[in-house]
């Protein structure tokens, strides 16, 4: 009986102790390190801002296919993308999920809220509220890194990189609000520049602190199923706008094989190879730079996947047409490749087995981009593309199980 009333005894202790960590709502920011690190639900939260943002930059593009476009497109959705970069950054080393750290991230929210609803009009006086989101984002960023660097001071050395990065990009983009475009725009890339380049020389430091590398691939992964959805999406809206016709059916079936095996070439091959390397390497993925490499090769998958998810929307629209007009069928050809080779970048480098990559998503490449000369209907561009990715997909399985590419689970 003695044991058991010390067992029960314990027990209580246990539950004591993790009531006061319950109940205390505002706790200092420590290092990341516990294994099981994983998404938390206001990540997951947080991420719903940006699943319109990307939509309204989908639609931008969309509206208006041109180079210049195209340009435009490429660039704001580069912002947002660095926007949900940077914090999520933040929250891999330091999130302990108290309440400041909530409040500073719903009012980044917010931030990419005003963003998303100001992103198509950035060219007139709305394009100031754009700017604002974007300083709002920097300042609860900022605002957080102040936090890290009092309570965590093995930190300093790096979080003093990322708070004059933030910093001046986030006064860079203050004074934007007073200059009219195109002025403007000029010095939202310098700020961008300035804040994407500065926190990349932590890598040079001795003392980084390293990422959470369970933690960092599960966030990309995640955006990456968020931007998949905006192909998904396409699907559904061509289908929707193109009223059930039967040639609309018919398209709209090989479009959707092709967002999915794009989604398997991330998940089986390339970010698995990826993944392999962040956790094989644990903290020498910061000394080695490798972690920036992962972290800024998933802009070109982003910008690939969103122009993927808007070519698939018009190809399944216009299914009964005779031909898809050049405008989507280069965006649907160009952005597929695009992806492709990103992907064959990722695995390459990161995987470090250039054969492999080569052959598969590699071959893929100027196999997408001879489909996207063809002058052909919708249906046949989006069956070709389908059967040369669900190819790829069988190649790569066979590669996977010969071991010429190693991958972890995503």
């Amino acid at each position: 009986m003695t044991h058991g009333h010390d067992r029960l005894g314990d027990r209580h202790e246990e539950l004591d102790e993790e009531e006061a960590e319950q109940v205390d709502p505002v706790r200092p920011p420590d290092l990341n390190q516990q294994s099981d690190r994983s998404a938390t639900r206001l990540e997951l939260f947080f991420d719903l801002a940006f699943v319109f943002f990307v939509a309204r930059c989908a639609e931008m593009l969309a509206k208006d296919q041109s180079w210049h476009g195209a340009a435009v497109f490429i660039g704001l959705l580069t912002i947002g993308w660095w926007a949900w970069t940077s914090t999520t950054l933040y929250a891999n080393r330091f999130d302990t999920d108290d309440a400041v750290f909530r409040l500073l991230t719903l009012t980044a929210m917010a931030g990419v809220v005003a963003m998303a609803a100001a992103v198509d009009k950035v060219d007139g006086p709305t394009g100031r509220w754009f700017a604002l989101g974007y300083v709002l984002i920097r300042l609860a960023l900022i605002a957080g890194y102040v936090r890290a660097w009092w309570h965590v001071p093995g930190a300093r050395s790096t979080v003093r990189l990322y708070l004059v990065g933030h910093t001046l990009g986030a006064g860079i983009w203050l004074v934007s609000v007073v200059v009219s475009a195109p002025g403007r725009y000029w010095l939202w890339a310098a700020g961008v520049l300035v804040d994407v380049v500065w926190p990349t020389a932590t890598a040079r430091l001795k003392d980084a602190v390293p990422l959470h590398v369970e933690h960092l691939p599960e966030r990309f992964a995640l955006f990456v199923i968020l931007v998949l959805g905006e192909a998904v999406a396409g699907v559904v809206t061509g289908l929707h706008d193109g009223d059930w016709q039967p040639s609309v059916v018919v398209t709209a079936l090989p479009a959707f094989l092709v967002a999915a095996a794009l989604w398997w070439v991330y998940f089986d091959l390339s970010g698995g190879a990826a993944k392999r390397r962040l956790t094989s390497e644990g903290e020498d993925v910061t000394k080695h730079g490798v972690h920036d490499f992962y972290v800024y090769v998933h802009l070109s998958l982003t910008i690939s996947l969103v122009a993927v998810a808007v070519g698939l929307e018009h190809a399944v629209l216009h299914g009964s047409d005779a031909h898809l007009a050049p405008g989507p069928r280069w965006l649907l050809g160009i952005a597929v490749a695009g992806y492709l080779f990103s992907a064959a970048v990722m695995q390459a480098q990161l995987g470090r087995r250039v054969r492999g990559a080569l052959l598969w998503p590699g071959v893929g490449v100027p196999l997408t981009l001879v489909i996207a000369v063809l002058d052909l209907a919708p249906v046949a561009t989006t069956g070709l593309l389908a059967a040369v990715l669900i190819a790829g997909v069988v190649t790569g399985f066979l590669l996977h199980r010969s071991g010429e590419v190693r991958t972890a689970k995503v």
